[in-house]
């Protein structure tokens, strides 16, 4: 898998990690200038996940979807406001649609099951005046991980948790990819 395939501009540049320490700061210390557009880095096992507020985002090892990806839009900082919720409307879509599970937001970044997170958005943004120059989406998704750390496991769950089958990691990114590109489209993101 060198890019995804369905889409126009997210993932045609595609880098995987069999282990960093975290896909976000990959991507926070690449010259942008020289990244493309919609580039986006998956990482099998992150070691350093970065969750919202500074938290780390624990993960296993082959189990679950970690992510970053890079915009440049050509957009005002007001275009982005509801940025991070499009994204987590949009992987609840494309989980129940393609696998008829019910997730729900935790407003406005974490992906839930009734009360546990499966999964969360961080969405870091620079600009320039009113003007966005990049922005830097990172997605962890809980998909096939069983097993919990001590000090997560009754506020954590999977797909694989909750709903007793394995899913396929890359399948559920290129279905989102596509679905979330529809959107970036629309709004002239691209």
């Amino acid at each position: 898998m060198n890019e995804i395939i369905g889409t126009k501009f997210l993932g045609k540049n595609l880098i995987i990690f069999e282990e960093i320490e975290s896909t976000q700061k990959y991507l926070k210390e690449l010259d942008k200038e020289k990244a493309p557009n919609g580039m986006v880095v998956i990482a099998k096992n992150q070691t350093a996940g970065i969750g919202t507020n500074g938290r780390k985002w624990l993960v296993e090892k082959n189990k679950n979807l970690t992510f970053s990806l890079l915009l440049k839009p050509n957009c005002l900082v007001k275009e982005i406001e509801n940025l991070s919720i499009t994204i987590a409307k949009t992987m609840v879509d494309v989980i129940n649609k393609n696998y008829g599970y019910a997730l729900n937001i935790k407003y406005p970044n974490d992906i839930m099951i009734g009360e546990k997170k499966v999964g969360g958005i961080l969405t870091e943004a620079v600009t320039n005046n009113e003007k966005v120059k990049y922005i830097i989406i990172g997605v962890g998704l809980n998909v096939n991980q069983e097993n919990f750390p001590e000090e997560i496991k009754n506020i954590a769950t999977s797909l694989k948790k909750e709903y007793h089958k394995e899913l396929d990691i890359y399948e559920i990114l290129t279905k989102f990819l596509i679905e979330f590109e529809k959107y970036l489209v629309k709004i002239n993101y691209n």
